[in-house]
Parts: structure tokens; C-alpha cells; sequence
């Protein structure tokens, strides 16, 4: 079965992971320039940089559908740099899975293949969707809801080492991201994460610095633009999170499911 996956983020490589995992081959998309925090951990960086490397599985930029399907063959992740999901029609998946994480839904469709899955708030079962992952921490983390939809997005981050809205960097002015710090730093409260427009980034709490948006990245205010992870674990900064694999549990679940996949095991 070959699955297209929107977007190629943190979570979505979650997705992409667990799936590869299972004998499940993904093409995955973005746009053409991501904007992930958790770039040691996103396959998005793919488009960016040629390949990337999550957990020892290797992604590449695919220019087109066609080389996306001659990566699959080599046994590579392809990531396509196609934020409207034009590829879909003409890979005809079995599954489309829409992990771009907007909050919103920005277009996929249920007609968009036999098997429709849509990650986190915006999408409704039934509706644009075959059913919907769960992504916001709590005992519902990475629940298959086959009606209805995720629980509404609160604008305040799961709590982790004890910390929520503290742990993440915003950008502090429009203009272009000056990286000062890199991803895997200890950090205390107040050091200088980044600048931009000459205003510092200042970090929030001690910890280690999982997540940065890369140097020149254009922002506005209060763009999410750093992540600061108060256990201090090097490590965390180099794996997808605990959150990234339950939601791609939820999803590999919801396909088999859906597919039809598990009446014949």
C-alpha cells in the first residue's frame, strides 16, 4: 500500500516512522521551505538540505512523483516539496494522511483516496476525513476517533519536565531569524537563543535547546521559533518524541483499520 503523507514536520515523521516500521512506504510533502523546530528530527529537512536522517532511516528530496517512486524502490523515504498535495492524484495512494498540523484543515479531502486520515484539530470524521488522531497530550494521546473530531486547539503546549507555554521560544520581532544557539545546547533562563531585527530571543527556562528555526528563516512576532526542553536529556533532541509516536501509532492503527488490512492478518 503506499500512503502520501502531508507535511514532514516533527509529528509527521512520528507518522512516517512508525509506519516505515510496519512495512508501510510513505511519500511525504512540504513546502518548499519548512519552518520545523525539531529540525534533527523532521524529514522535511529533506527538501532543504537533499536527505535527511531520522532513527537510521534515511529521506531524500524527490523532484517529481515519478523519482518519488524510484526512492521508495531504494528503500528511501521521498519528501516532495508540494504543499497543495498535487502529487496525490497522480501517485492515486491508498491512504492520504494530512499531519501538516494547522489546526485547520487546508484542503485534503475524503475523496482524496479510499483511506483518509486527518492528525490533530480541524478535521471532522466522516466529513473530510475517515478518521482523525488525536494529538493533544493527555489520556487521549494518539486515540483513532472514527467519528467525530480532536479535541479544539488551546494555544498552550502539552505539559513536559513539568513545564508548558514556558518551554517554547517565540520569535521576538518581524524580520529575519538570526540563529545564535544550536539544536542540543544547555541552556540557563535568560541566555540569548537567537536575534532577530537586533532584539534578543531569550530563553525561557534551563534546559536543553530541542528545537530552532534556522538562520535567515524570515518570522513575524510571536512566531513559534524555538524549543526548550526542561529534562535535560542531549538525546531527546535526537529521536522522535514520545507524542510523534503515539500519533503515528493512532495512525498506522486507523489504517489498518480502515484498509481493511487487519481482517487478514
Amino acid at each position: 500500500m503506499l500512503v502520501v503523507i502531508r507535511g514532514a514536520g516533527d509529528l509527521a515523521t512520528g507518522v512516517a516512522l512508525r509506519l516505515w516500521r510496519a512495512g508501510v512506504r510513505a511519500v511525504m510533502t512540504d513546502i518548499p521551505r519548512p519552518t520545523a523546530i525539531r529540525r534533527t528530527v523532521a524529514f522535511s529537512q529533506a527538501i532543504l538540505h537533499g536527505e535527511a536522517v531520522v532513527e537510521g532511516i534515511a529521506a531524500r528530496r524527490a523532484e517529481s512523483p515519478r523519482q518519488a517512486l524510484e526512492l521508495l524502490e531504494q528503500g528511501v523515504v521521498p519528501v516532495l516539496a508540494d504543499p497543495e498535495g498535487a502529487c496525490i492524484p497522480v501517485l492515486k495512494p491508498g491512504t492520504v494522511v494530512d499531519a501538516i498540523l494547522a489546526k485547520r484543515n487546508l484542503g485534503t479531502r475524503i475523496t482524496d483516496a479510499p483511506v483518509v486520515i486527518g492528525v490533530g484539530p480541524g478535521f471532522t470524521a466522516g466529513m473530510d476525513c475517515h478518521a482523525v488522531v488525536e494529538t493533544m497530550r493527555g489520556h487521549y494521546l494518539g486515540r483513532a476517533l472514527y467519528e467525530g473530531s480532536a479535541q479544539p486547539n488551546t494555544g498552550i503546549p502539552g505539559l513536559i519536565g513539568g513545564f508548558a507555554g514556558e518551554r517554547v521560544l517565540r520569535a521576538p520581532a518581524d524580520g529575519v531569524f538570526r540563529q545564535i544557539l544550536d539544536i542540543g545546547a544547555q541552556v540557563k533562563m535568560g541566555d540569548i537563543a537567537a536575534e532577530v531585527d537586533g532584539q534578543p530571543m531569550l530563553c525561557t527556562l534551563d534546559g536543553v535547546l530541542r528545537g530552532i528555526l534556522p538562520d535567515g528563516t524570515p518570522v513575524h512576532k510571536g512566531m513559534k521559533a524555538g524549543d526548550v526542553d526542561p529534562r535535560c536529556e542531549t538525546a531527546h533532541c535526537y529521536c522522535a518524541s514520545d507524542k510523534a509516536l503515539a500519533v503515528g501509532g493512532g495512525v498506522l492503527e486507523a489504517l489498518l483499520n480502515l484498509s481493511g488490512l487487519l481482517k487478514s492478518i
